[in-house]
């Protein structure tokens, strides 16, 4: 079955940062923003001519103020979310190792949140999807 439904793609990486105590880093969206108030996995858009990596190391520089290198990210899952006037492709990344101490650089809460307490937090659907494979890295 053919559709004719041709939505814009949007591309987003996003990481689940895993501390030393094993408990993943989740942000909280700003009021005025799309689907604000919920909480999802720190990242952002990848530009136009930039790869899934370099946008994710970008994007948390800017969210986060730290350093994350290529060597020490690593691909884990995807989920797609279909919303009115887009279709999502939400990659997730996971890191244990990074350089400087995570703050919010657009005044975001931030939380440290074990991978068992995840579902206590709104999310939105796409990061939602997510939760089961962080989940699998630890149970």
């Amino acid at each position: 079955m053919q559709t004719t439904d041709h939505k814009n793609i949007k591309t987003v990486v996003c990481i689940a940062l895993i501390s030393e105590n094993d408990q993943i880093l989740i942000s909280k969206r700003p009021p005025k923003k799309h689907l604000s108030g919920f909480w999802e996995f720190p990242g952002g858009k990848v530009e136009a001519g930039e790869t899934p990596e370099n946008a994710l190391i970008r994007e948390i520089k800017e969210e986060l103020n730290i350093d994350i290198s290529r060597n020490c990210i690593a691909p884990l899952t995807f989920s797609e979310f279909d919303y009115n006037n887009f279709h999502l492709l939400l990659l997730l990344y996971v890191c244990r190792k990074w350089e400087g101490e995570p703050q919010s650089m657009e005044k975001n809460l931030l939380k440290w949140v074990k991978p068992n307490m995840l579902r206590e937090y709104k999310m939105p659907p796409a990061d939602d999807a997510l939760i089961y494979s962080i989940q699998d890295l630890f149970y």
